[in-house]
């Protein structure tokens, strides 16, 4: 399947499909951020999915021609593999290996949304950035990254104050420092601990590499 791939490098703020936009590429993910952002008629967005290099972009056309439900847009820098997305559909049907990794992906994809609904519905903004920045952090080399307090509000569905409160109470565990818009994790320890029990499930839907679908 990867022989049919294109490698393509993407900068944080890359669109790849806009909510309406017919989804013509899937994107494998090998490292940096993608986020599944909702958005709303009036502005406002809150990250529904986030994907490193354990998913893909534009995954449910994997399955059948699909538009986009949200906005797939690049978080941090990375690189992907892209093919068309009608060629990977034609590949499923030859191919039972990857019809059940394409399978496997959609369930997994549809248990981290519902988990992701109760999270955000049930559970305290500064257990939900406890979560959102450990989920970075492991899809990144090092403990630093650059985002502002407007952007993870943006991701995560809250206002700024109420994210400033809560990266302030972070700071005051010693589990992050922030600083000028750059997050560093100190004590990953102390961030586990403020997180809520969503962060473990969504290690449960993880999926196997891509790549042993051949």
């Amino acid at each position: 399947m990867l022989a049919h791939t294109i490698p393509i490098e993407f900068a944080p703020g890359h669109i790849f499909h806009e909510p309406g936009d017919p989804i013509d590429h899937v994107y494998f993910v090998d490292r940096g951020i993608v986020s599944a952002v909702a958005v709303l008629q009036d502005g406002r967005t809150v990250e529904t999915v986030m994907v490193g290099c354990e998913g893909v972009a534009g995954g449910l056309a994997a399955a059948v021609p699909q538009v986009a439900f949200t906005r797939n847009v690049a978080q941090m820098a990375g690189a992907a593999r892209r093919i068309d997305a009608g060629r990977l559909r034609l590949l499923a049907a030859d191919r039972p290996a990857i019809r059940a990794v394409i399978a496997g992906y959609l369930a997994a994809l549809q248990a981290e949304l519902e988990q992701s609904a109760a999270c955000n519905a049930l559970h305290r903004a500064e257990q939900r950035l406890a979560k959102w920045l450990l989920r970075c952090h492991d899809r990144v080399d090092g403990a630093a990254f650059n985002l502002t307090q407007e952007y993870m509000a943006s991701m995560l569905g809250s206002q700024r104050t109420t994210v400033n409160e809560a990266a302030q109470n972070l700071q005051k565990v010693g589990a992050i420092s922030y600083s000028r818009g750059r997050i560093t994790v100190l004590d990953r320890a102390a961030l586990e601990r403020a997180t809520c029990e969503c962060y473990r499930a969504a290690d449960t839907f993880r999926l196997s590499p891509w790549d042993s679908a051949g």
